[in-house]
C-alpha cells in the first residue's frame, strides 16, 4: 500500500473530490489516516471534519454518498485526487452539486446555478 504523508498538516492532507465522469471538482476535504483507510476499504469517500473531529462518509446524513472510481496521488505523497460518483443532488451542504459554485468576477461573487436540492430538508 502506498505510504502517504500525515505529518505536514498535523495528520491531515487534503482530499479534493471531482465528478468521474464530467471532471467537475465537488469539494475539497481532509482525510487522516482512519479516513483514509475507511475510503479504501468501504469504496465510499471518507473524511476528517475539523470542525467536529471525528469521521464522517460522504452522505451519511444526506444520502448524498461519493462512490470512489478512482484515486491519484499527488507527486509528494501529501494530497488526493478522489474520483468519485456524485450521488443524490449534490456534494455541498448548501444544496448545490458542487461547493465552487461561487464566481469571483470583477471583485464581485456570482452564483452559478442554483441548489440541487433543499439543504433544511435533508439536514433537519
Amino acid at each position: 500500500m502506498v505510504k502517504l504523508t500525515f505529518d505536514k498538516m498535523n495528520g491531515l492532507l487534503p482530499a479534493i473530490a471531482q465528478d468521474f465522469r464530467t471532471g467537475e471538482v465537488l469539494m475539497l476535504g481532509f482525510m487522516n489516516q482512519s479516513a483514509w483507510e475507511k475510503t479504501l476499504s468501504t469504496g465510499k469517500a471518507t473524511y476528517f471534519s475539523r470542525s467536529r473531529q471525528k469521521l464522517w462518509t460522504k452522505g451519511e446524513t444526506s444520502g448524498h454518498h461519493q462512490i470512489v472510481k478512482e484515486v491519484r496521488i499527488d507527486c509528494d505523497n501529501d494530497t488526493v485526487l478522489l474520483k468519485v460518483e456524485q450521488l443524490g443532488g449534490g456534494a455541498c451542504h448548501t444544496g448545490h452539486r458542487s461547493c465552487f459554485y461561487q464566481i469571483l468576477t470583477d471583485n464581485k461573487i456570482k452564483i452559478d446555478g442554483s441548489p440541487a436540492f433543499d439543504p433544511r430538508e435533508v439536514y433537519k
